[in-house]
């Protein structure tokens, strides 16, 4: 790839991924700070929701922000909350796009046969699902509504139904042991799903967990304690084929998820859903533009627009058209741009692309990206190996450090309005 052909991302007038957001929950878990509120498995405004987005979809397309769209994901949530009939139309008009890969994340406690069916027949060709973890006296602190037999079961029908199975999994958790961690990987890796997402519990603001462990220094979820699980898993998960190719994820080859390599590659996106975020060059935003004329217009410096949708879930339900939407936004010059890609791609095992690295010299300010990058391996956060810069064993342990790092490239302050 050529560093012209990097900057191309820059002016791609469609998404390259769609995401859906579904913002309902069975029951709210202590951990969780995503746009997502407990609602009846029968309340109306869960089909109303779905059908609008499938409106948007529709409207988006006509836009052309969808003409060439690769890779869908519909997250949440709980999209499998949606039920079969309306879940099964969402996703088939994200697979009527005609996307490679098509995502949907679900809870173990509705993922149902049914709800599996139509997935499959839908078109949906990968599932994410939130086992967290494989200790019911863990689950239970997490507040998950399944426990570990019913989650095993799920997984299990889910990779018997043919589409490539993903499992989040959750680490330095109240209670958690070494052993119960090891037996939790150990127990996984017999379901046979393909890939794998490893995460060490965050403490959010706002969340039940802040409040019960907001105020303490929490040893079981110490810096050490999750480098330590991380290292665990490492270990477990490549000795079986699953290989990290970026910081928190394992795949069997072939079952990389394309959909999130986007989002760390500086593919465009469109999210459409309460809360969704988007990333658009100045064509997209443009084209968005001739429908929701609210917009500000863009700066002439502009090379990238990040928005996220304010409305809530019964605005949308009511009013789905484009045009309605009120979003919260960040304009990006060429050189923040270049810092964000920096700045994500760091998170994958193969590194800054040869040609990240060419267009973020052209365009950030002289001399100052190969200081940092020689500074970066100076510290141990990265290491130069046949021609790309990747993340060390260190750099993957201490993150945001690394990333704070090429983030700190950009020139100026992003216009926020």
């Amino acid at each position: 790839m050529t560093s012209e052909n990097w900057g191309a991302r820059l002016h791609q007038a469609g998404a390259y991924s769609l995401y859906l957001h579904v913002p309902f929950c069975a029951q709210k878990c202590a951990y969780c700070d995503f746009a997502s509120w407990a609602t009846g498995r029968h309340d109306p405004l869960i089909a109303r929701y779905a059908s609008a987005l499938c409106s948007q979809i529709d409207e988006a397309r006509e836009l052309g922000l969808l003409g060439d769209v690769r890779t869908a994901y519909i997250g949440g949530g709980t999209p499998t909350m949606l039920g079969a009939g309306s879940l099964g139309r969402l996703v088939s008009a994200a697979s009527g796009l005609g996307v490679g890969e098509l995502s949907c994340e679900a809870n173990p406690d509705s993922l149902s046969d049914e709800v599996l069916t139509c997935m499959v027949d839908g078109g949906a060709t990968r599932v994410s699902i939130g086992v967290q973890s494989l200790d019911d006296s863990e689950l239970k602190v997490l507040g998950r509504l399944h426990d570990a037999a019913l989650a095993k079961k799920r997984v299990r029908a889910a990779v018997a139904s043919g589409l490539d199975v993903s499992c989040d999994l959750m680490c330095a958790l109240p209670g958690q042991t070494d052993v119960s961690w090891a037996a939790t990987l150990d127990e996984f890796l017999a379901l046979g799903a393909g890939h794998v997402s490893v995460y060490p519990l965050m403490i959010e603001e706002g969340t039940a967990f802040d409040k019960l462990y907001g105020d303490e220094d929490c040893d079981w979820n110490s810096d050490e304690v999750q480098a330590r699980r991380m290292q665990m898993a490492q270990a477990e998960l490549e000795g079986q084929n699953l290989n990290r190719y970026e910081v928190a994820s394992y795949a069997k080859p072939n079952c990389r998820c394309l959909h999130n390599i986007a989002y760390w590659t500086g593919r465009p996106y469109l999210g459409l859903g309460t809360k969704a975020s988007s990333m658009l060059t100045l064509e997209g935003y443009i084209r968005l533009l001739k429908t929701a004329c609210n917009l500000p217009p863009a700066p002439s410096d502009t090379a990238r627009v990040r928005l996220r949708a304010v409305n809530g879930r019964d605005e949308i339900a009511a009013d789905p058209r484009l045009e309605s939407l009120r979003f919260s936004i960040e304009f990006l010059t060429e050189g923040q741009a270049a810092a964000e890609d920096l700045m994500l791609g760091a998170r994958l095992a193969e590194g800054l692309h040869p040609s990240l690295i060419d267009h973020a010299r052209a365009v950030l300010p002289p001399g100052s990206l190969d200081a940092c990058l020689d500074g970066l391996i100076a510290d141990g956060y990265i290491k130069f190996v046949n021609g790309s810069y990747s993340p060390t064993e260190r750099g993957w342990l201490l993150g945001n450090e690394l990333y704070g790092r090429l983030w700190d490239l950009a020139p100026g302050d992003v216009l926020e309005v």
